[in-house]
């Protein structure tokens, strides 16, 4: 008999103190208090350019039922900010090496850029990032979709509407070399409204992204139809695959 399924809660782009442009709140047990209580049932911790603070997120979150996916919010050479989901916390460490190369070898500056702070499970400090992570990598698109899908991950870009990082605005157009299996829209954008806005996103597999970097942010708009909440399930659902299924929730 096929596996009974069930509609999880989930919202793929939540930022740490790791990222210099989210609040001090955005520490472990703080965000997975929040999601909970927003009754989200999936985070992926998507750190600018970084993975560092997953390992701390899914510390805290276990017992609790939250399920925390490992990613990054990488910033390519075009400018373009991508979401990299991977189904092992070792497969993003690796990935993280190979974008670490692809930053400059510039030092932050926390006056000017804010803390970047690498913290335990509790949220305890443990030490600062001193590499700049808000820059862009050298990495295409093309190349980052490359490394990514080679690790078995997904690869998918975010806000695509925004001004400031987004792939429409930035590009003007979606890749036709690059195979997406879904792309983000921020949180402003109704869904319904967003092909209408944006003609180029017709066919696309859409979700939609708090892109939190404070508490109130995590906002949870999609609901997967999956049998349970892991990224298999995900990836089937994004695919729409064996009745998986993806929908925003407004």
């Amino acid at each position: 008999m096929p596996e009974p399924l069930r509609t999880f809660r989930a919202e793929l782009h939540v930022h740490t103190v790791l990222s210099p442009c989210a609040e001090v709140e955005m520490i472990p047990p703080l965000i997975v208090q929040q999601a909970l209580e927003n009754q989200i049932d999936i985070i992926a911790i998507t750190d600018h350019n970084a993975t560092a603070n997953i390992r701390a997120v899914q510390k805290a979150a276990q017992g609790s039922g939250l399920v925390v996916l490992p990613g990054m919010e990488l910033q390519t050479v075009e400018e373009v900010h991508s979401l990299c989901l991977f189904e092992e916390t070792s497969q993003a460490e690796i990935f993280q090496k190979i974008v670490s190369q692809a930053l400059p070898p510039l030092k932050n500056d926390p006056d000017h850029f804010g803390e970047q702070f690498v913290v335990d499970e509790t949220g305890d400090f443990i030490r600062r990032e001193d590499q700049l992570l808000i820059l862009s990598t050298e990495m295409s698109l093309s190349q980052a979709w490359r490394f990514v899908n080679e690790m078995g991950g997904i690869f998918i870009p975010a806000h695509v509407n925004r001004k400031a990082f987004g792939l429409l605005e930035n590009l003007g157009f979606i890749p036709q070399d690059i195979p997406l299996p879904a792309v983000e829209i921020s949180r402003h954008l109704k869904a319904d409204e967003a092909v209408q806005k944006f003609p180029q996103l017709f066919g696309y597999t859409l979700l939609k992204g708090g892109d939190a970097h404070r508490l109130d942010e995590l906002a949870g708009f999609n609901e997967f139809t999956l049998a349970e909440p892991t990224f298999a399930e995900i990836k089937l659902a994004i695919n729409s695959f064996e009745g998986r299924s993806l929908k925003i929730i407004e």
